[in-house]
């Protein structure tokens, strides 16, 4: 007798999901799967399964029937765990607003054999523009050569490079004849403007043609400007992608490029956005990002339902792959990996009025979880934040992994007080929040870092702003300081 299909993990929703939940991932998966966009061998199939699984799920007398067909429920294994950790036992009753802090902890399962690295459908999306010239073109070639050179027989690689258009330099392929493509980018030459925009469609398209749930796939953009006019333009495709599962990394080299832009364009998707101040590090960054994709085990969606009155404040990973997340009712969390946890630190500001309750729910969603090398979703996993309410506050000190996570975010924090600041025109208030920051990076021994920040906060004071080049170097610094050491891995 042949297994029924399950038509909830095929759309990857729970057997108690709503006809809108249905509905949604269908329309996401049909977008990710569709023949007219991918035609990557095994997928048609795929989408006739997706299809026949909306048909049957969305139409209640068929769901009723098949739904007494099922057989009870098993929760799938999987490779990994999570644990919530609160900064406070309870919260108390009181008539002033009350902060929160709670910590997502996703860790993978201690393993003896390593899995496998999923194959990679990567494109590398280069700003060819007038201002990469020379040395920073040299070593963007380099860099371009290497990780092509490091790629297996399983792995897709395209190339796309932009100024004010945009050049496929090598289709999304198998990279067979990597000298022939090596001798492609080496005949790279900079020119014209940059216009992000153009690069990332193209990019996008290269990543369409061969997308697959089994696949790791990816834009890494790599710029040294700011692009003009198409800021929202490339966020709504960043938006487009992660709804299709695509990643965006961004890495900018030297000071001119726009870092709030890329920070904002990369966590649409789970991604990160890093400072390049060095062209010769631009390699060293690649290789380094491509050896996480070696080491992801799993990406994570947090899918939310707030509660009125428990806003959500701030959202940021502070592990593998540290930066700031977007508030909003999709969350992409970023991956897991083989190594190491993903940790994410929420705050919350709580109203008075819901501490009248004898508990609040802070948090009712879903983790949805893309495994690379599974044909079909892992079902969604229910999740909840919430806490007691009582009179008094409890005695308990806050898990040391919470205090952890703050202690590291603190300077941070203090860089991005400072940019608000200056934003609203408090100048004296800004500068002394820089030499605080300045004294505390004393402190830890990031003597660099400090007198940046020292400098800073003199051009805030004479000019009312920072340099392009000191914002980058403490942003990023601080960010740096939030990382956990990496493990070496193998060579």
């Amino acid at each position: 007798m042949v297994d029924k299909p399950d038509y909830y993990a095929i759309l990857g929703v729970t057997r108690k999901a709503s006809l809108d939940e249905i509905k949604r991932a269908y329309f996401e998966a049909a977008q990710r799967l569709h023949p007219d966009k991918n035609k990557a061998f095994g997928e048609t199939e795929v989408f006739l399964e997706v299809q026949q699984a909306y048909e049957t799920l969305a139409n209640p007398v068929r769901r009723k029937k098949y739904d007494a067909t099922l057989p009870p429920e098993v929760l799938p294994s999987l490779p990994f765990k999570y644990n919530v950790y609160y900064s406070r036992p309870n919260l108390v009753r009181m008539k002033e607003e009350q902060m929160l802090y709670v910590l997502l902890e996703i860790a993978p399962e201690k393993k003896e054999d390593k899995t496998p690295a999923p194959p990679l459908n990567v494109s590398l999306v280069l700003d060819r523009s007038t201002s990469m010239k020379d040395e920073k073109m040299d070593m963007l070639k380099n860099a371009a050569i290497k990780v092509m050179r490091n790629l297996r027989p399983q792995d897709i690689f395209s190339v796309v490079t932009f100024s004010d258009r945009a050049e496929v330099l090598i289709p999304a392929s198998y990279p067979y004849d990597k000298k022939k493509l090596e001798s492609q980018i080496q005949m790279l030459q900079p020119s014209g403007a940059t216009e992000i925009f153009q690069g990332l469609q193209a990019g996008f398209n290269e990543i369409e043609r061969n997308i697959s749930q089994e696949r790791i796939d990816h834009i890494i953009l790599l710029t040294d400007g700011h692009t003009y006019g198409d800021e929202q333009q490339c966020i709504t495709l960043a938006e487009e992608a992660a709804a299709q599962g695509i990643g965006i990394s961004a890495m900018g080299i030297g000071k001119e490029w726009n870092d709030v832009f890329l920070d904002t364009l990369a966590s649409r998707t789970g991604g990160n956005s890093r400072y390049i101040s060095r062209s010769g590090d631009i390699q060293n960054f690649l290789v380094e990002k491509f050896e996480t994709f070696a080491r992801t085990l799993a990406d994570v969606v947090l899918e939310t339902k707030r509660t009125p009155g428990a806003e959500m404040a701030y959202a940021f990973r502070t592990q593998p792959e540290t930066g700031p997340l977007p508030l909003e009712e999709s969350i992409h969390l970023g991956p897991v990996l083989q190594d190491s946890a993903l940790n994410i630190l929420f705050e919350y500001q709580i109203e008075p009025s819901l501490t009248e309750l004898d508990r609040v729910s802070l948090l009712h969603g879903h983790l949805k979880m893309s495994i690379a090398g599974l044909p079909t979703k892992v079902p969604p996993i229910a999740i909840e934040f919430s806490r007691e309410v009582k009179n008094e506050a409890g005695g308990e000190p806050p898990p040391n992994i919470i205090i952890q996570s703050l202690g590291k975010l603190t300077l941070y924090r203090m860089q991005e007080r400072a940019h608000v600041e200056v934003s609203q025109g408090q100048y004296e208030l800004a500068a002394q929040h820089m030499k605080q920051l300045a004294t505390s990076l004393l402190a830890q021994g990031e003597r660099s870092l400090a007198r940046t920040a020292l400098i800073e906060a003199e051009n805030i004071a004479k000019m009312q702003s920072f340099s392009e080049e000191g914002s980058k170097e403490i942003k990023y610094g601080t960010r740096a300081l939030i990382m956990p050491q990496e493990k070496e891995l193998p060579v």
